[in-house]
């Protein structure tokens, strides 16, 4: 694929993780690629741009996309990453708790999506937007009290199936990964697989790889949209 001819992904929540290994994976399969987060810093390769700041910010979300077209003039995929998780029984949650919570998992998915969708269009239609969610919205777990995970990314796996039906005639695709526990800096200092036991049905954590093979699996599968692609203690399957 020569430079002309190169696809550009942004990714949202790209400073550690699985928004890291994203980032790498995209970039040695050819993509260029805009990261973003709070913290995200430059990289030394010259088709990784680092944009920082708040997702949850509208201003973020539209520097995003301004800087993916000053740079390398168009935008294909979109994976937004960005989320807050918040393990907490329901009566201890905050108004602060739910503030930031729905503000990066919820806002953040609105403002960048939006605007990634508008230039998909502007471009003539096609792309993908790939919406990183939880299984913990679909199928809770007494061990780990979750509910404002359930309430913004199950509310990003109905999204996902709405956006995928109202583009289809425009060739946009939305599909969605639903990733049980993940070994991630998220889980430094703890004994995930303890904490979490029972949880998958083969009792291994998940890695950053088994996100990336399914945001691949996705990529290649150009005739899906709605799909949500379960990826549990290393099982993947369609929903």
């Amino acid at each position: 694929m020569g430079s002309g001819d190169q696809k550009v992904a942004i990714i949202t929540g790209a400073s550690r993780g699985i928004g890291a290994g994203l980032v790498e994976a995209y970039r040695k399969r050819d993509y260029r690629v805009i990261a973003n987060s709070r913290t995200v810093e430059e990289s030394p390769h010259p088709e990784v741009v680092g944009v920082a700041g708040d997702i949850a910010d509208p201003r973020t979300a539209e520097r995003i996309v301004d800087v993916a077209l000053a740079r390398f003039g168009r935008v294909d995929t979109l994976i937004n990453n960005a989320g807050v998780f918040i393990p907490k029984p329901f009566t201890l949650y905050t108004d602060d708790d739910y503030a930031l919570v729905a503000a990066v998992n919820m806002a953040g998915f609105f403002g960048i999506t939006q605007r990634v969708v508008a230039q998909l269009l502007a471009q003539g239609g096609g792309g993908h937007v790939i919406n990183v969610t939880a299984t913990l919205a679909e199928e809770a777990h007494t061990t780990v009290p979750s509910v404002l995970t359930a309430l913004t990314k199950g509310g990003l796996i109905a999204a996902t199936k709405s956006l995928a039906i109202e583009y289809a005639c425009n060739g946009i695709r939305f599909n969605a990964i639903s990733p049980g526990v993940v070994d991630t800096p998220m889980h430094t200092g703890v004994d995930a697989a303890t904490i979490y036991a029972g949880m998958h049905p083969l009792h291994r954590i998940g890695t950053v790889g088994d996100i990336v093979h399914g945001a691949f699996y996705l990529e290649m599968a150009s005739f899906v949209t709605g799909e949500i692609l379960h990826i549990d203690g290393g099982q993947s399957a369609g929903h």
